[in-house]
């Protein structure tokens, strides 16, 4: 009987000491395997079954843009090597270095787990392979990206500078430029969200980063971080600036939807040209509203009232000052958190966050009536702009930032699929249409009417110029958003793209970056990469006076 006890026991030991073995290797092998894998103190992460096979990386066309391939130096982990086919999206998609020793970044390290087989439908045969020592695989990454649009934006942002002199500024037009090639360029379709093009310059060389980090040389990543250019800085989502006069766009919009002003609202000389002293008051220092851009001293103006239309074809910041006064504080902030500004924007991507308020979250009455004019406190991204550009092209209607169409595994099964969705309505399509038309009047006749008039578009494009002002010496960023094609006599035909695009210290909106983006438009329609009709491009010398743009 002592004998049977004592073998119970025994039993019971050697399954207590098997469940623990058992849960030990679950628990090694599958519960934290991905953690002791990434773990740089591993000396068998390298090995073929903690190396997976990373996902590619596509644009919307099923165009290569990242891929794995495999390398016979014996010093690259794992036996494959990151390439990309366009360093112009570098800032976008960003890079990866086998081994684990350099974080990666981007779109390659935001979006690792499904890219190397953690996340996705992957992530279970994954797990099984990691099991049986054979090699994961990833995902594939399909983007919005075109990479056709993308090559014409990189080749005509390169093509253009402005005068470096900034004293004969472009075509002898009067306008100071400087020469800068610091700035970015975001180009996406209003009425999807969808964005077909997003580039930051300057930029620097993926391949030549994984090339040198993944042997442990520094040099060239160091060069990078110390250049004073900050070519790692992807500005169209990560760089805030002041957005100049391209901010009296949302303001008109709002003062039409709110019938605080229409286009043909008349204004004396005192509310459009006189420079307007706002007294102080309990809570607000006072302030003093300049700059009419109405071209009295040039002769351009010969006589007042003039309307809205007029002062915001020539970027009129007294009379919006007045608007915004009009339309008021509370009203105007609720247009602003509409389009997603002092919060975070539901996309896929990392973006960092636009304002119009000061850091603690306040507003006085002096910032505020230099905010709806695109000065004060106002600290934008391009990206934000480009939400605000398509809500006006998307009749008042805003749509869900989208980057990613799918990802999907190595057979093309989809994981996960994105679609356009509506993330607020701000508008009315009328207050929307009228603002179009407000464009029209900007680069038809107004501030960039000479980028419309030397460049002959196929068809009509609208935008606004804005010239930041910095202070301290400073050359101002030069800004346009823009849309097109647009009809005046249709207000059913919404734009079909929208391209924002800046230079920073590149002086005048218009001619720093205006004629670039004629030349992206026209390239785009000539190769027929966005299908649409285009309604006849708008002659200035046969709309302008007409319409009283110009006198």
């Amino acid at each position: 009987m002592n004998m049977s006890a004592s073998i119970r026991k025994l039993t019971m030991l050697f399954v207590v000491l098997f469940v623990g073995l058992s849960g030990g290797l679950v628990y090694w092998q599958v519960a934290v395997a991905q953690t002791l894998t990434a773990s740089p103190h591993n000396s068998r992460k390298c090995a073929i079954e903690n190396s997976p096979i990373r996902g590619n990386i596509y644009d919307r066309n099923g165009v290569l843009l990242a891929e794995s391939i495999p390398t016979s130096d014996p010093n690259i982990c794992g036996g494959y090597t990151r390439h990309y086919t366009d360093p112009g999206l570098a800032g976008l998609i960003g890079y990866y270095v086998p081994g684990g020793n350099y974080p990666a970044t981007g779109i390659e390290g935001q979006y690792n787990a499904y890219l190397n087989g953690t996340n996705g439908t992957t992530a279970l045969s994954n797990t099984l392979n990691q099991t049986l020592h054979t090699r994961q695989v990833g995902d594939n990454i399909y983007l919005t990206i075109d990479e056709r649009i993308q090559k014409i934006v990189e080749k005509e942002y390169a093509n253009y500078t402005p005068d470096p002199t900034g004293l004969a500024s472009y075509l002898d037009h009067g306008y100071q430029t400087f020469a800068t090639n610091r700035g970015s360029v975001v180009v996406s379709d209003p009425q999807t969200g969808e964005i077909l093009a997003m580039y930051s310059s300057p930029g620097y060389d993926p391949n030549k980063m994984v090339q040198t980090l993944q042997q442990g040389d520094e040099s060239y990543y160091s060069q990078l971080v110390q250049n004073p250019d900050q070519p790692l800085l992807f500005r169209p989502t990560q760089a805030l600036y002041s957005p100049g006069s391209t901010f009296k766009t949302l303001t008109l919009l709002a003062a039409l939807d709110t019938n605080t002003t229409t286009l043909n609202q008349e204004w004396d000389k005192n509310d459009a040209y006189t420079p307007w002293q706002v007294p102080a008051t309990a809570t607000s220092p006072g302030t003093t509203i300049t700059g009419d851009n109405l071209g009295v001293q040039q002769g351009y103006l010969k006589h007042f009232p003039v309307s809205t239309a007029f002062g915001f074809a020539n970027s009129d910041n007294i009379m919006f000052a007045h608007i915004g006064n009009n339309l008021g504080e509370n009203t105007w902030l609720n247009y602003a958190k509409k389009v997603y500004l002092n919060q975070d924007v539901p996309t896929a991507l990392s973006v960092q966050q636009s304002s119009v308020l000061q850091a603690n979250g306040q507003l006085n009455n002096a910032q505020y009536l230099n905010d709806v004019y695109g000065q004060g406190v106002d600290n934008v991204t391009p990206f934000q702009m480009s939400l605000i550009d398509n809500t006006v092209a998307n009749n008042g209607v805003l749509m869900q930032p989208l980057i990613f169409t799918k990802i999907a595994d190595q057979n093309g099964n989809p994981v996960q699929t994105y679609s356009p969705q509506q993330l607020s309505t701000v508008a009315s399509p009328t207050a929307a249409f009228t603002t179009r038309k407000a464009m029209m009047g900007v680069t038809t006749c107004g501030s960039a009417w000479h980028v419309t008039e030397d460049n002959r578009p196929p068809t009509t494009i609208i935008g606004k110029t804005g010239t930041a002002q910095l202070g301290g010496n400073q050359n101002p960023h030069g800004w346009m958003i823009t849309q097109a094609p647009f009809d005046p006599n249709n207000p059913n035909q919404v734009p079909a793209l929208s391209i924002v695009g800046m230079r920073e210290n590149g002086g005048e909106g218009a001619y720093t970056i205006g004629p670039a983006i004629w030349r992206m438009y026209n390239d785009i329609f000539s190769q027929n990469l966005v299908k649409t009709s285009l309604p006849p491009w708008t002659d200035p010398n046969s709309y302008c006076l007409p319409n009283n743009l110009w006198q």
